[in-house]
């Protein structure tokens, strides 16, 4: 399989398969394809995975799609502005955890499955929920990022401070907590809410430049109502 990302403001990741392969994505995912290019949908890795995957906010069926013959052509897109990152998870020797809405497409011998936060304060104040996803493999897994991506390294017993709706993925080994934010007055003045998901290294961390779950709902005061 090759690939290619094509376009900066709302791209998309084109790519040529030879027979046989197979790319699945969340039903609705793909863009365009060639000729050659055959579809299915199922719910993958069965029905306790796939409801796993619905309280993870992503799909609970996943559309296949295989080539039929060498050359074959398909292109998934992204559903807001920002941007695509690849990421091959046999260089991540214990996978990578996923935010909710990262996923976009990935090789069929890479699978995800639900990985609970390890805390129960994490899944009641993360934002996220209770639920992250796991995804683990050889393949290439490739995710949405709303804005830019932003790549850390972190050591060990390195700390990260961000806002939870700012976080992609992050290795297993990074541990993952939330802190309250200090002070009353940063709290009801500083427009950041309550909470702040504290990262931990060692391992490696990738962040979105926007939360567009944020700038959607900065919009919504400029949105037209009606008057009864």
């Amino acid at each position: 399989m090759n690939y290619k990302i094509i376009g900066q403001t709302v791209p998309v990741v084109e790519m040529t398969l030879n027979a046989g392969e197979t790319i699945y994505t969340q039903s609705g995912g793909m863009a365009y394809q060639s000729q050659g290019i055959e579809m299915k949908t199922n719910a993958r890795g069965g029905v306790m995975r796939s409801l796993g995957r619905m309280f993870s906010g992503e799909s609970i069926f996943m559309a296949n799609y295989t080539a039929q013959k060498n050359g074959a052509v398909v292109a998934f897109a992204s559903t807001v502005p920002g941007n695509i990152v690849p990421v091959d998870l046999s260089t991540i020797t214990e996978g990578l955890i996923l935010q909710k809405g990262a996923f976009l497409c990935a090789e069929e011998n890479v699978e995800t499955k639900v990985a609970f936060t390890k805390r129960f304060s994490s899944g009641l104040f993360g934002g996220e929920g209770f639920i992250l996803q796991k995804a683990t493999g050889s393949g290439k897994l490739f995710l949405e990022i709303d804005g830019d991506s932003i790549q850390k390294e972190l050591a060990p017993g390195e700390v990260l401070k961000v806002d939870t709706g700012n976080i992609v993925a992050f290795e297993p080994t990074v541990s993952y907590e939330i802190e309250t934010i200090k002070g009353l007055g940063n709290i009801f003045l500083g427009g950041e809410g309550l909470f702040l998901t504290r990262l931990v290294g060692p391992g490696k961390v990738i962040l979105q430049s926007q939360n567009f779950h944020d700038f959607a709902g900065r919009l919504i005061p400029y949105m037209p109502s009606s008057k009864n």
